[in-house]
């Protein structure tokens, strides 16, 4: 069996002209994505920096397509779409690539195979491309053995995923080389075009209908059930095709929310929401958007056959009464179309929370937030409802109406949402240069205070009760 140096001396430079046949989309799309990753380096640093690569100026990103593994006697040779070799110093890390375009879905077998010419060839990792959705690169849309995984990290990018980094980066002016920003301009065009294959998620999986018509008529669902992981596996490439949207619409990259436990573990995530499934019929997410004031919480309703999305903020502290603090969150939204928004209010301790909608907490907000003699307002969420009845069952109206409710929840709410915070504490004026608080000055103090009964404003001295 040949060594990994033989492979690349047989093997092809990725190319961002590939010299290949029409019917060869995987293979020409493979080979411009890995000459921009090799050629750009902005983009080699973000896309690898997401595998857990640390791609500093001196790095070195080398790209191949055509490569052939030989596997020993009475075995096919391997032949992977393409290979990534990293060099950062005297440190090499290497990559098999695989590329699924259009409707065409990667195999486990395959993949798993492909893992194994990794591990024979001492490779440090898998790396999958195709129109898949994975919360992170380390979640891989194909379920795989453990076996498969031991001593080789397989990863996953979605085409729609480098799409949008590059998008990012183009928008965002990131890329410094004007030669090398063109570059990638032309890789976005190329991904864009309709003709490459490359497309978001657009329905949700067969047993989808089923599994609402049970949660509305009451019917038992188990998290073991397949229709169940099926259904909250395709909710997770859903939630992750909505914040690449975002991401492009917003120019900045927004995120899942996903816990700590998770991140290293979706078979964990998947577990946890399908038992949330079962057993309050809903699936649910939280998107992460830079400097905005909360997170975008969704959550489809099942049994209700409605999506709710909100953004829930802190009350402002220094306003006295519930009036005057939902009246500084009625404030911010005051321009935005009241239609299908509703105020949802929280206070302290265990009293109920109320809502109503946002149209009459505009007319009353004193009713609304409970009277003077209400408990006090701790918390404040703004929600879009909307009800999508049969809809909501449709696999693909599902996911259009949920793609075009949070972008409209954002434009209309998020973006002037401002969470309160203390103000910054003042410098009294008799305090204002650093002798005033020396060790002298504040003994002088207490002195003083001492002969005149207490000190003079009560400063370092504890209050008694």
């Amino acid at each position: 069996m040949a060594d990994l140096d033989s492979v690349i001396k047989e093997s092809h430079r990725a190319r961002l002209f590939p010299v290949l046949a029409e019917t060869s989309k995987e293979g020409r799309a493979t080979s411009i994505l890995l000459a921009c990753l090799a050629s750009v380096s902005e983009f080699g640093r973000v896309m690898l920096g997401s595998l857990g690569q640390r791609v500093g100026s001196r790095a070195q990103i080398a790209a191949y397509t055509e490569v052939s593994f030989p596997m020993g006697r009475g075995e096919k040779a391997a032949r992977p779409d393409g290979l990534l070799v990293l060099r950062i110093g005297s440190r090499t890390w290497t990559a098999l690539v695989e590329a699924k375009v259009g409707a065409a879905d990667l195999d486990a077998t395959q993949v798993e195979t492909y893992c194994e010419v990794a591990r024979r060839y001492g490779l440090d990792a898998v790396v999958t491309l195709s129109n898949q959705f994975a919360a992170l690169p380390a979640h891989h849309p194909v379920a795989l053995s453990t076996a498969a995984r031991r001593k080789v990290a397989v990863y996953h990018w979605s085409w729609m995923n480098v799409l949008t980094q590059a998008t990012l980066l183009i928008d965002g002016e990131g890329v410094a080389d004007t030669d090398q920003a063109f570059v990638l301009s032309e890789l976005v065009r190329f991904l864009a075009h309709p003709s490459t294959g490359v497309k978001g998620f657009d329905r949700m999986p067969p047993a989808w209908p089923d599994l609402v018509a049970k949660a509305q008529a009451g019917a038992p669902i188990s998290a073991g059930d397949e229709s169940v992981r099926e259904v909250v596996g395709a909710w997770h490439q859903e939630v992750r095709d909505l914040s690449l949207i975002l991401s492009r619409q917003l120019t900045t990259e927004v995120h899942p929310a996903i816990p700590r436990a998770h991140r290293g573990d979706p078979e964990a995530r998947v577990k946890a929401d399908a038992e949330r499934l079962t057993a309050e019929h809903c699936l649910g997410a939280s998107l992460l958007v830079p400097d905005a004031a909360a997170p975008i919480e969704i959550r489809a309703d099942l049994r209700g056959r409605s999506l709710l999305v909100s953004m829930k903020v802190r009350a402002p502290e220094d306003r006295k009464s519930n009036k005057a603090r939902l009246g500084w969150l009625l404030r911010q939204i005051e321009a935005s179309e009241a239609d299908g928004l509703h105020v949802r209010l929280h206070y302290i301790g265990r009293a109920p929370s109320r809502q109503a909608s946002l149209a009459e907490a505009r007319v009353d907000a004193e009713e609304i937030a409970g009277g003077r003699d209400a408990p006090e307002l701790v918390s404040m969420e703004i929600l879009l409802v909307r009800d999508l009845a049969a809809r909501f069952a449709q696999r693909n109206k599902f996911v259009s109406e949920l793609e075009a409710a949070v972008p409209s929840f954002y434009e209309r709410v998020g973006q002037h949402l401002k969470g309160w915070q203390p103000r910054a504490p003042k410098l009294r004026e008799e305090r204002a240069e650093p002798e005033s608080v020396s060790v002298a000055s504040l003994a002088e103090a207490s002195e003083g205070g001492e002969e005149e009964g207490g000190p003079s404003d009560g400063w370092l001295v504890p209050v008694q009760e």
